[in-house]
């Protein structure tokens, strides 16, 4: 009996998590915890309405769009955030004097800290979640700079204040924060967060805002420039996590951490090594991958041909190409021998007249037509979906050569692939009953094996007969020289407690306690 797949962007997250933040232990650490609430109906709701606003994936994308400069002024106000049903932590904080309390992402995949202002009138989204009256605090500083934040199809806008900010059991003076004056769509409409507090770097911070985190360090509210964060994801358990400010608590992991080195500052991104399935390399980073930490993203992303890879091994269904099938019907015979004839695997697909780019410069097809604008716009699509097709037909074919398969096994592999490339969500699913057949997924870091179980890297919504079980791989590519990127999100992060090290500009992994 095949798997029925329901439009469920919902796979995106388990469960939404309620707020709880309290002082610390007599231990010098600042601790945020994170209590866990049940997935709902109207957060499928939500889910399926925002789909039909926009792309997500494509929002994903856009947020991971990396560029040359980070000061470039055309990007210097924007940061692109996730869809809401991605991040599933949260924890509560307090803004001004009295304390005005919010709930908030904390995500180190954005740098800004912003919450819903009194001044947001025409939003149905502001009157849904508390709004920071500045007129209510004490400690408030008018600032008034204008700030964007794209989402999707709309943006979240507003102006930056100044304020005190409460984490845990400390005050932090005086920080940039953004009031939202307007947040359309119908995803903030049923969020169960009010804001987000970004953990990334100051290269990305929309208005080039010091992050929160620099200011505790900077005031000397903490005893080491470092945080940690802690995921339970046990089901059973109530407490959701625990976010440490100022080092590290060793009951929340096990051994030693491995550290790898911050590459570029912006998001907290490091080197990765190859990629495993059922301790099998997959050969795709064996030459090195960037990858990044983000706690603001609930499944593993990566580049679109190894995701297939990862997901056909796993059992994982996602949607027919009809364009794939037909590269490999058509030219997978020509892919082969071009690569056993050491041809240049990146200038196969324009070589052969499927891609207008062959690697490093433009080629024309001669695809045009000036009798009908939309004839022209689908054939367009159309040339682009075989080009897509056929440079993973490349990779896949690439990889089983390597493994010295006939003609005939590379085509029949080739061809399975393309029914489990995903979905235009990104997500796939696999059957509930089938995990003890799954292999381990595993990711080399600092040397180091980082393995993922089949019960790691699944994700179940609902419960009974009802329940989907969705894979934790979802499809994102990212283009040389910044990628092929990974993001590993919380279903790394769970299995592994992540120190995010900005004294010494380094990551760290450990089994998670």
């Amino acid at each position: 009996m095949g798997t029925s797949f329901k439009p469920v962007a919902a796979a995106l997250l388990l469960c939404l998590l309620l707020p709880l933040a309290f002082a610390a232990p007599n231990d010098g650490l600042v601790r945020v915890g994170i209590k866990k609430r049940k997935f709902d109906q109207n957060n499928r709701v939500a889910a399926q309405l925002g789909s039909k606003e926009g792309d997500l994936l494509s929002a994903s994308v856009r947020k991971y769009r990396f560029r040359g400069n980070l000061g470039d002024s055309e990007d210097a106000d924007i940061v692109i955030l996730k869809n809401y049903m991605d991040a599933q932590y949260f924890g509560e904080i307090g803004i001004g004097t009295p304390a005005q309390t919010f709930t908030v992402i904390f995500d180190t995949g954005s740098s800004n800290l912003w919450v819903p202002s009194s001044k947001c009138y025409f939003s149905l989204a502001c009157y849904l979640h508390p709004r920071y009256k500045s007129s209510k605090s004490s400690t408030y500083k008018e600032n008034g700079k204008s700030a964007a934040i794209q989402y999707g199809t709309g943006a979240i806008s507003g102006f930056f204040s100044e304020d005190n900010v409460k984490i845990g059991d400390i005050v932090v003076k005086d920080v940039q924060f953004i009031e939202a004056s307007k947040e359309p769509g119908i995803t903030f409409l049923v969020a169960k967060f009010d804001g987000i507090l970004g953990l990334g770097f100051q290269e990305i911070s929309v208005g080039n805002a010091v992050p929160v985190w620099y200011d505790m360090i900077e005031q000397g509210l903490i005893n080491e420039p470092v945080f940690s964060f802690w995921l339970n994801r046990n089901a059973d358990e109530e407490q959701g996590g625990e976010l440490v400010f100022g080092g590290v608590d060793p009951n929340h992991f096990v051994g030693e951490h491995t550290y790898v080195p911050v590459t570029e500052k912006g998001y907290w991104q490091f080197d990765m090594g190859d990629v495993l399935v059922g301790g099998k390399s997959t050969g795709f980073c064996s030459g090195g991958c960037a990858a990044i930490a983000d706690s603001g993203t609930s499944l593993l992303a990566g580049p679109t041909a190894i995701i297939t890879e990862v997901n056909h091994a796993i059992g994982a269904t996602g949607v027919v190409s009809q364009e794939c099938k037909l590269v490999v019907s058509e030219y997978g015979e020509t892919i082969i021998r071009m690569l056993l004839a050491k041809d240049e695997p990146l200038k196969i697909c324009s070589q052969i007249g499927l891609c207008e780019f062959d690697g490093s410069r433009g080629v024309s097809m001669g695809i045009r037509s000036v009798v009908n604008e939309n004839f022209e716009k689908a054939v367009h699509a159309t040339s682009e979906a075989m080009c897509s097709a056929c440079e993973l037909a490349v990779v896949w074919m690439q990889n089983t050569l390597k493994q010295n398969e006939t003609q005939e096994q590379i085509l029949n592999y080739a061809n399975d692939l393309c029914d489990r490339i995903p979905s235009p969500m990104g997500e796939s699913v696999v059957e509930c009953a089938g995990l003890s057949t799954m292999p381990n997924v595993s990711f080399t870091i600092g040397g180091k094996v980082f393995e993922l179980t089949p019960e790691e890297y699944v994700l179940k919504v609902g419960e009974g007969p009802a329940a989907q079980c969705i894979s934790g791989f979802t499809a994102l590519d990212v283009p040389p020289p910044r990628g092929p990127l990974w993001i590993l999100g919380d279903v790394f992060m769970g299995r592994y407690h992540t120190v995010f090290d900005y004294g010494n500009l380094r990551i760290g992994f450990a089994e998670a306690a």
